[in-house]
C-alpha cells in the first residue's frame, strides 16, 4: 500500500514537471510556429533592395548565373511601376525566398482576354510541345519596363523583339519601306503585329491566319485603303538568296550586282589611267598647248559659247534634285547606318523626307521630260540622215569607240592623246545613262508610289523587283556621279583648280575649247562658223560666283558619296 501511495505521488510530481517544461517552451514553440510574412509586409523598396542593385543573380540549374537585375527607373515609368512586386510574383511571400517561385508570373490574371487569345496561338501550342524557345508575354513586351502598346517606343521595341527568334524574316523585313522606316526610329508603317496580329498570331496555312492568301487582302486593306489582288502576292520576307521560292528576286539582284561592277570596274580603270597619264605628262613638263597660237591671237580673251542659258538652268535644277533624292532616299536604303536617324530627323522626319523625295524626283523628271519634248519638237524634225550620226548628235558611232581606244593606248604610251569632236564618248555615256535612270529608277519609284495603281495592273511581287532595282540603280548613279562624273569634269589634273565652271557660265576661253574639242574647232574654222560662237569672258562677279557655286555643289557630292560609302560597309544589306 505505502509502494501505490509513493507511486501515485511520483507519478503526480512527474506530471507537474511535465506541465511545467511545456509552459517554459510554449513561447519558443509558438515561435517557431509563427507565419510566414504576408505578401502585404513585401513593397516595392523591400523587393527592389535587392533586385534593384545592379549586378543581383542567381544560379541556374546549370550552374550559369541568371541576371535578376530590375532597372529601377525604367520600371517605375513602365505601365506596372505603380502596382506591386508581388502582384505579378504571388507566390513569394518571405525573404529569402526560393528562386523557384519567382518564375510563377501569371499575366492573364489580370490580362484575361490576352490570354485567350495567346492560349489559341502557335507560340502557345509551340510552349505546350515544350519548346522553351517558344516566346511568352516578356519576350515580347519585355519584363520590367512594359510601356503601353500605343507608344511608338513600344510598337519599336515588339518588332525587334520578334527579331529576336524570326532573325532571317526580320532581316528580310527590314529591306523593305515598312522595315526601313521603323529602322530610322518611326511607327506608322506596317510591323510584324500589324500584319500577323498579336496575342492570336496563328501560322501562314491556318485559314485563321491574318496572313493567310485568303485573308490577306483584307489585312492589306488596314493601312492600304483601295488595295487590289495584287497587293496579295507581295512577298514581304523575300529575299535574293533563295532562288526556289523567289526566283524573280534572285536573277535580279545578279543582273544589278553586273551592271554595278561592269560599270564601276571600266570607269574607275579609265578614271585612275587618265588621272595617272595626265599627272605624269604635267611632271613631265609636257606641253597642252597652253600658248596661244597665231590663229588664236587676235581672239584673245575670248570664250566659246556652249550651253545656252536654258540647258545652264536645267543643269542646275537637275543637280540640285538629284542630290536631295540620294540624301533622302539613301537615308532609308541604308536606316541602320548611324548617320540615317540623324538626317531623318534633321529633315524633321521619314513623313518629310519622303515628301522632299517625291518633289525632288518631281524636278527630276520635269526636267528629263521637258528635254525630251524639247529634242523631240524642236532639235530632231530639223536633221537630215547624216545628222543621227553626225559630230553634233548624241548617238553613240563607231568614232567613239575608235577614241576610246585611241585613249587607253594613250594611258599605256602606246599612241598620242586622242582629238574630240563636239561631244566626247564618255559625255555621250553620261547623257545616255540618263536616260536608262529615267527608265529604271523612275519607272521603279513611280510604282512604288503608287501602289494601288500598280496592284491593280501588276502581281504583287513586282514590289519587291521595284524596291531593288531603285535601291540599287539609285546607289549606281550616286557612285557614279560623284566618283567617275565629279572627277571627268572637275578632278583631272588638267581641270585644276576645280570646279569646271561651263555649267554655270555656259563658255570656255577659246584657248581650252581648241585643246579640248579640236575637231569641232578645226570644223568651226574650216566653215567660218566660229564666230557665231564666240563670246565675251563672264564677268568677274558670274565667274566668282559661278566658282562659289560650283564648289558648294562638289562639297554636297563629295558628302553624300562619304555617307553612301558610310552607310555601304556599314549596312546589314
Amino acid at each position: 500500500m505505502r509502494f501505490k501511495k509513493y507511486a501515485s505521488r511520483l507519478v503526480a510530481a512527474f506530471a507537474a514537471l511535465t506541465a511545467a517544461c511545456f509552459l517554459l517552451a510554449a513561447p519558443a514553440v509558438a515561435a517557431s510556429n509563427k507565419p510566414e510574412p504576408t505578401q502585404e509586409l513585401l513593397d516595392n523598396s523591400t523587393c527592389l533592395g535587392c533586385h534593384g542593385n545592379e549586378g543581383f543573380a542567381m544560379p541556374r540549374p546549370d550552374g550559369t548565373m541568371r541576371n535578376l537585375y530590375v532597372p529601377v527607373e525604367k520600371f517605375e515609368k513602365s505601365k506596372h511601376g505603380p502596382l506591386s512586386c508581388v502582384m505579378c510574383h504571388e507566390g513569394i511571400t518571405s525573404i529569402p525566398h526560393k528562386e523557384e517561385v519567382r518564375a510563377r508570373v501569371d499575366c492573364g490574371k489580370c490580362h484575361v482576354d490576352q490570354k485567350e487569345q495567346y492560349s489559341k496561338s502557335v507560340h502557345a501550342a509551340e510552349v505546350a510541345r515544350g519548346n522553351t524557345r517558344a516566346p511568352t508575354c516578356s519576350n515580347c513586351h519585355t519584363q520590367h519596363d512594359i510601356r503601353s502598346p500605343s507608344e511608338d517606343t513600344t510598337r519599336l521595341m515588339i518588332t525587334r523583339n520578334c527579331g529576336g527568334c524570326h532573325k532571317e524574316n526580320f532581316k528580310s523585313y527590314t529591306d523593305t519601306y515598312h522595315g526601313q522606316v521603323s529602322t530610322l526610329g518611326y511607327a506608322y508603317t506596317a510591323k510584324c503585329f500589324d500584319c500577323h496580329g498579336n496575342h492570336g498570331i496563328k501560322r501562314v496555312r491556318d485559314p485563321e491566319s491574318t496572313v493567310h492568301p485568303d485573308n490577306r487582302l483584307g489585312t492589306c486593306q488596314k493601312c492600304h485603303t483601295g488595295a487590289t489582288a495584287g497587293f496579295v502576292t507581295f512577298q514581304p520576307h523575300a529575299n535574293t538568296h533563295d532562288f526556289e521560292r523567289y526566283p524573280y528576286m534572285w536573277v535580279t539582284s545578279k543582273f544589278m550586282i553586273g551592271l554595278l561592277f561592269a560599270v564601276f570596274a571600266f570607269f574607275w580603270l579609265h578614271s585612275a589611267l587618265w588621272f595617272y597619264r595626265e599627272y605624269k605628262d604635267r611632271g613631265q613638263h609636257k606641253p597642252i598647248t597652253h600658248v596661244l597660237t597665231d590663229e588664236l591671237l587676235p581672239k584673245q580673251g575670248k570664250h566659246v559659247r556652249r550651253f545656252g542659258p536654258y540647258w545652264r538652268l536645267a543643269h542646275l535644277l537637275f543637280a540640285v534634285s538629284v542630290m536631295m533624292l540620294v540624301l533622302t532616299g539613301m537615308t532609308v536604303f541604308y536606316a541602320d547606318s548611324k548617320w540615317a536617324p540623324i538626317v531623318a530627323d534633321a529633315l524633321g522626319g521619314a513623313r518629310n523626307a519622303a515628301l522632299i523625295h517625291r518633289v525632288s524626283a518631281a524636278t527630276m523628271l520635269g526636267v528629263f521630260f521637258i528635254h525630251v519634248f524639247y529634242m523631240a519638237t524642236r532639235v530632231v524634225p530639223d536633221w537630215k540622215p547624216r545628222d543621227w550620226f553626225g559630230p553634233n548628235s548624241f548617238v553613240p558611232r563607231w568614232a567613239d569607240l575608235a577614241q576610246a581606244i585611241a585613249m587607253f593606248r594613250w594611258f599605256f604610251g602606246r599612241g598620242p592623246r586622242p582629238t574630240f569632236d563636239r561631244w566626247t564618248y564618255w559625255e555621250k555615256f553620261d547623257y545616255w545613262a540618263v536616260f536608262w535612270g529615267m527608265a529604271i529608277i523612275g519607272s521603279s519609284g513611280m510604282m512604288l508610289a503608287f501602289p494601288n495603281v500598280t496592284a491593280s495592273v501588276l502581281p504583287g511581287w513586282v514590289f519587291n523587283v521595284a524596291t531593288l532595282v531603285h535601291g540599287e540603280e539609285a546607289f549606281l548613279a550616286a557612285v557614279f556621279l560623284f566618283t567617275v562624273h565629279f572627277f571627268n569634269n572637275h578632278f583631272r589634273p588638267d581641270k585644276y583648280p576645280p570646279p569646271d565652271i561651263v555649267m554655270f557660265t555656259g563658255a570656255v576661253p577659246l584657248e581650252e575649247f581648241k585643246r579640248e574639242h579640236a575637231l569641232q574647232y578645226q570644223r568651226l574654222v574650216e566653215s567660218g562658223e566660229l564666230s557665231k560662237y564666240l563670246v565675251d569672258a563672264p564677268s568677274r562677279p558670274m565667274t566668282v560666283a559661278s566658282r562659289i557655286l560650283g564648289l558648294v555643289l562638289i562639297s554636297c557630292g563629295l558628302t553624300l558619296l562619304v555617307l553612301v560609302f558610310v552607310g555601304f560597309f556599314g549596312s546589314t544589306h
